[in-house]
């Protein structure tokens, strides 16, 4: 699998975990779960967390030379549904014209108390 790149991004910080920022195979990049985790945004909502996501997803993307027209699918893992009209303007905005497929998730909790949504994304290079 030498069509296989293992990649983390320096401005987002170090990863302290099993996992890296994203993995390309061929053309295709697959973004890990992101969260506002150690950013200002970690204590607010949901929708300023949601920014702080697709600004990491930004800047991963923008290193890879594309943009969010390339975007394919995104996983969303919320911990409550209270915020979802907010989280939704949020989603338009960053997604402008180019709709990805997409899945939602609510779940118990993630892996801080403070967190209130994370985002995983796939796109075609």
């Amino acid at each position: 699998m030498n069509n296989v790149l293992r990649k983390n991004y320096p401005e987002l910080g170090e990863v302290k975990a099993p996992y890296v920022h994203s993995v390309k195979h061929d053309s295709t990049l697959y973004i890990s779960g992101l969260t506002a985790f150690g950013t200002a945004a970690q204590h607010k909502g949901m929708p300023e967390q949601a920014e702080e996501i697709f600004s990491q997803i930004r800047r991963i993307i923008s290193v890879e030379g594309s943009d969010f027209s390339a975007l394919i699918k995104v996983t969303i893992f919320i911990t409550s549904f209270e915020e979802i009209d907010e989280l939704r303007k949020v989603l338009y905005r960053n997604y402008g014209d180019h709709l990805p497929a997409s899945s939602l998730v609510e779940v118990s909790r993630l892996f801080s108390p403070d967190l209130l949504i994370e985002i995983e994304a796939i796109f075609g290079l």
